[in-house]
């Protein structure tokens, strides 16, 4: 399926029923499919042809999401471009990308405005909700289709969408996905976890990354996505029994967030089918929380850029044994592959791995990436030995669960000995004081590296950090507790959220003297 056969599939099962909802207003299928078809043919009147990359670049908007559907009708190529990315990133994606067109929210006019002279393939500006002199306006690009046949570039199972990866540890790379790929994420979505009735879903991420995509199964239901266009996490638990939200996708630190807001526990929840959750590891204390406090509803999804969403997941029943009870064991999981994916755990010579011992996660499926873009070697590298290799470390129990316990680059050998980060997380994530925490190695001449730990404590709460490593010691030994603790009052994250452990390594080895050591 093209991304806009998800919207005419919902408009088949009810035109007139609300589509996209911002700031309290909807807007119906027919409304959303009647914008989507001008986009496309302005586009096509600017010179857009099947296959041409056009780029997107904006916070969360109705109007700039329904753009996406205009690009796929004019078969174009829809490239989410991150609008918390710094300048230089985003030129170089936007070059990389080959984008002959670039939408924009005003807000990122000034962005633009210190890239678009290095952008030489760039030949239309279309500002969403401004007036910028060097662009074309909203109306104005969109009276350019007008009086136009009807677009519709036809069914092609081609390029999608291209997608950074972002440029945290080295330069980016442009991840291709098909129609195929996204069909089978869909197609998976739909099979593990519940979809009862015509779905509402809550999108507080950026639909530029996970929050975007899980939008087309609830629109293959005809159902509706309510947009907050900035993060509000007080706001967000309004909304659900406002609208009466079935679905939502957060990442941990947001989740921790709401676990945090004093009103929660007097916010009826009980619309919720399925509350995901992924895009970094979650705290088993938390996660245990949330499902005391916001309901048997929190659904877990591990995948990557390349292979998206889906390559295992664990629906809210997983979270429980048959008598009712929580299922602990689990909970540290990513739960078990996804219904059309095979997970291999692989070792450095491409040998498969029984279970329970540790190497690669690897992947094969109709739902990972065709390859980056322009760039044949990256692609190679990736598929060695006929696998994806995601560069996560993890195993695979007796019970077929899947269990990640580090990035293959993050995992610190101190003493002779291997220690994975995500377990001292974990460790560290138990102690009441602690709201968020990044586990990494650095050099020392004693155990070649050591284990350092950087926390950030709950609001209104000071951290021991002897206290804290004897805590973590008692968890799970002396070899695998931090050496090192330092507290932070913030964590550097990227715009969807995840910890930037290169962030967090550069500051602790420019301060390497300052105080916080424990030998």
């Amino acid at each position: 399926m093209r991304l806009v056969d998800y919207l005419d599939k919902g408009a088949s099962l009810g035109p007139d029923r609300p589509c996209l909802t911002a700031d309290g207003r909807s807007r119906s299928y027919r409304d959303v499919r009647r914008l989507a078809d001008r986009v496309a043919a302005a586009l096509v009147a600017r010179g857009v042809s099947p296959g041409a990359s056009v780029a997107i670049l904006s916070a969360n908007d109705p109007d700039a999401f329904t753009c996406v559907f205009g690009i796929s009708r004019a078969g174009a190529v829809w490239c989410p471009v991150n609008p918390r990315a710094e300048a230089p990133e985003n030129r170089e994606l936007l070059d990389l990308f080959d984008c002959s067109v670039l939408i924009f929210q005003s807000a990122f006019t000034d962005l633009v405005e210190r890239i678009r002279g290095q952008l030489p393939k760039v030949a239309t500006y279309v500002c969403l909700d401004g007036e910028v002199p060097w662009a074309l306006g909203w109306e104005r690009f969109l009276a350019l289709g007008d009086g136009r046949q009807p677009v519709d570039a036809g069914y092609r199972d081609d390029l999608a969408m291209i997608v950074g990866t972002g440029g945290t540890t080295g330069r980016p790379k442009g991840v291709m996905l098909t129609g195929r790929n996204l069909e089978t994420m869909t197609a998976l979505t739909l099979m593990g976890y519940p979809f009862r009735g015509r779905p509402v879903y809550l999108a507080l991420a950026p639909l530029t990354h996970a929050a975007g995509v899980l939008c087309f199964p609830v629109l293959a239901h005809g159902g509706e996505i309510v947009i907050m266009r900035t993060p509000d996490v007080h706001r967000f638990l309004a909304l659900i029994p406002a609208h009466g939200v079935t679905h939502t996708f957060l990442p941990p630190t947001l989740i921790y967030m709401v676990l945090g807001a004093p009103e929660l526990d007097r916010t009826e929840l009980g619309s919720l089918q399925c509350f995901w959750y992924g895009a970094a590891p979650m705290s088993v204390a938390r996660l245990r929380e949330a499902l005391s406090r916001i309901g048997p509803v929190m659904a877990q999804l591990f995948g990557q850029t390349e292979a998206p969403m889906m390559i295992s997941m664990l629906p809210p029943a997983e979270h429980f044994r048959s008598d009712g009870t929580v299922a602990v064991g689990r909970l540290a999981s990513a739960g078990r592959p996804a219904p059309l994916v095979t997970v291999g755990i692989m070792g450095p010579a491409g040998e498969l791995l029984p279970a329970g011992e540790r190497g690669e996660i690897v992947v094969r499926s109709s739902l990972v990436m065709a390859g980056y873009y322009k760039n044949p070697a990256a692609t190679a590298e990736a598929s060695r030995f006929g696998w994806h290799h995601t560069g996560d470390i993890g195993y695979l129990d007796d019970d077929g669960y899947l269990f990640i316990v580090d990035r293959a680059k993050d995992m610190i050998i101190t003493g002779g000995f291997n220690v994975y980060s995500i377990e001292v997380e974990q460790a560290l994530m138990q102690h009441p004081d602690v709201r968020d925490c990044a586990v990494l190695g650095l050099p020392d001449d004693k155990w070649g590296e050591r284990v350092v730990a950087v926390v950030q404590a709950q609001p209104g709460r000071t951290v021991d950090r002897a206290a804290l490593i004897a805590f973590v010691k008692e968890r799970i030994g002396s070899v695998k507790a931090p050496k090192q603790v330092e507290i932070w009052d913030e964590l550097p994250r990227s715009k969807v959220g995840k910890v930037i452990k290169p962030d967090i390594r550069t500051r602790l080895v420019a301060s390497a003297t300052g105080p916080g050591r424990h030998p």
